[in-house]
């Protein structure tokens, strides 16, 4: 069971506050991990995009933004994680720093890219 203290947790904590203050400036020194995550960024935006087309990229609160950004990452580059666990830390993410909406609005969103994946792979 996870817990505040869980190292994973804790690691993403510190991703997303990084992805947050680089949404309003690029920043130095950045992890390795999160490197890799800013070169991917067109890509993850696109796929962001696809899957809440109402909701412009300029629109969506930043912290959100910032939430979706790791955790489409996670699940589409990274996959060193299980899919649930990893749409499981975003919405807890979402509850921590994201508004009251911003549970559903990350699942919904998730849980929209992984559909579209499972038909991409089925076509």
């Amino acid at each position: 069971m996870k817990t505040a203290s869980d190292p994973r947790h804790r690691r993403r904590q510190r991703f997303i506050k990084w992805l947050f203050a680089y949404s309003f400036q690029p920043q130095k020194n950045l992890p390795q991990a999160l490197k890799k995550l800013i070169e991917m960024l067109p890509k993850v935006d696109e796929q962001i995009r696809k899957a809440a087309p109402q909701f412009p990229l300029e629109k969506i609160n930043k912290i959100d933004l910032s939430i979706l950004r790791l955790a489409v990452f996670e699940l589409t580059y990274q996959r060193t994680q299980p899919k649930k666990v990893i749409i499981d830390e975003a919405v807890e993410l979402g509850k921590e720093f994201g508004s009251e909406n911003s549970p559903k609005f990350i699942n919904g969103v998730l849980g929209t890219i992984l559909k579209n994946k499972k038909l991409a792979k089925s076509c």
